[in-house]
């Protein structure tokens, strides 16, 4: 099993090129379902869960082609509209292929999606909502079994909280549906915006993404088109708070600034300079010991969850107290035990993180336990004093290309080892 080695104390400086979204990838992969023609898709990362959703594509009976950072995917014929628990049990996504093998075939038989254990997150809302447009649903075994023999009809539906996948899959259903569906509460974020603009180069009429009012006329069918997914704003965050942590100086590229705007908010009050050095780069850089800032995590345009736990290793070493407030997943927080073991200073009161900074975090041996507290793990190596060693991470391939191999580009001392 691979292990990272990280020698802290070294400022990160140079540039790092943000990769493709691994949230908008794997949407956009589940709606080449909706159509018999090809679809290519670029900037896919090659990251751990695309590769699942991949093999996924292929069980269904979608032929991919695949070079670099594109796949060509042809689903002329699903013979197997079916996710099954070997294929998608490490991997929450596999929920976002219900809608689009659905709306297809008229059935679908999809197991209850895995993943990172950060919370419940049940998939009730999703369930609600194909019903609201005409499928009959039942669960046993672990299994979702979903029916529409007469196909989907067009319905008003209000997710009773936000819910990206929810949004993500009722939008792809409601394409091929019958009539008008408009969905209310529906979630804003940047990956739900970019499969409305796949879906629509794909022939569907969808209007109001990134909004919480979303309306979608249905079609018949929909063709084949190309389409280019938008870059990563979590590593882009990420790479942000590294450059912070460190006290370091990089031009993040190929980012798109509006997309991490709340976390260049919080990064600025606590003593960091970022600037906008053209539409799709970032400089982040920073001189002296940071200070204290508060979060809470919301919908986006809110803090985004998957940012928390990095911005928590961020605290730890910031001057005062900063409070962090998880209100999307319960159980957000398994970072923060690893995190003391290097000596970071944070108590947890229910959905709260208490941070009181310390002057100085020292390695230690880590376990990863899920992918966004790698991340947090690694953050903190790289400003710890000695070694640090973080223990599982296919945690972390599961969402980042290649991380050690960038850090160590810009001036990081880790490398993987077996």
């Amino acid at each position: 099993m691979d292990k990272l080695l990280i020698r802290g104390g070294r400022p990160l400086a140079g540039e790092v090129e943000i990769g493709g979204s691994k949230n908008a990838a794997l949407p956009a992969l589940a709606a080449c379902l909706l159509t018999d023609q090809p679809v290519r898709l670029k900037r896919i990362p090659p990251v751990r869960d695309i590769g699942t959703m991949e093999r996924l594509l292929a069980w269904t009976g979608a032929s991919l082609q695949i070079e670099g950072g594109e796949v060509l995917v042809r689903a002329g014929s699903l013979e197997n509209p079916e996710a099954p628990y070997d294929l998608v049990k490490t991997m929450r996504a596999s929920s976002l292929v219900l809608g689009p093998l659905l709306a297809r075939t008229g059935r679908a038989r999809v197991s209850m999606p895995g993943g990172c254990a950060i919370g419940a997150r049940p998939i009730n809302l999703h369930i609600s909502a194909l019903e609201a447009l005409g499928a009959r649903i039942t669960q046993s075994h672990g299994y979702v079994e979903a029916e529409a023999p007469q196909g989907l009809r067009g319905a008003e539906i209000r997710f009773d909280r936000i819910t990206v996948t929810g949004t993500e899959d009722v939008i792809m259903a409601a394409v091929l549906a019958a009539g008008e569906t408009v969905i209310e509460n529906a979630a804003r974020e940047p990956e739900v915006q970019d499969l409305a603009l796949l879906l629509t180069k794909m022939g569907a009429q969808i209007e109001g993404a990134g909004t919480p009012t979303i309306r979608i006329q249905g079609v018949s069918r929909l063709h084949g088109t190309e389409h280019v997914i938008i870059p990563d704003r979590v590593e882009a965050g990420t790479f942000m708070i590294a450059a912070a942590i460190t006290a370091g100086d990089l031009r993040i590229r190929d980012c798109v600034p509006e997309h991490v705007h709340a976390l260049t908010l919080r990064l600025r009050q606590a003593g960091t300079e970022v600037s906008e050095e053209g539409p799709c780069t970032l400089r982040v850089s920073a001189r002296e010991r940071l200070r204290s800032a508060d979060i809470t995590t919301e919908e986006y345009p809110g803090f985004a969850t998957d940012l928390q736990a990095q911005f928590t290793a961020l605290m730890a070493t910031a001057q005062g107290i900063a409070i962090v407030t998880e209100t999307i997943f319960e159980n957000r927080f398994m970072h923060v035990p690893e995190l003391a073991r290097m000596g970071a200073n944070i108590r947890l009161e229910g959905r709260q993180a208490i941070v009181a900074g310390v002057a100085e975090l020292a390695g230690a041996q880590v376990i990863a336990s899920d992918l966004r507290a790698s991340a947090s793990l690694v953050l903190a190596g790289l400003v710890a004093r000695g070694e640090t060693l973080i223990d599982r991470v296919y945690h972390l391939d599961r969402g980042y290309e290649r991380i050690e191999e960038k850090l160590a580009a810009v001036g990081a001392d880790i490398r993987r080892v077996q």
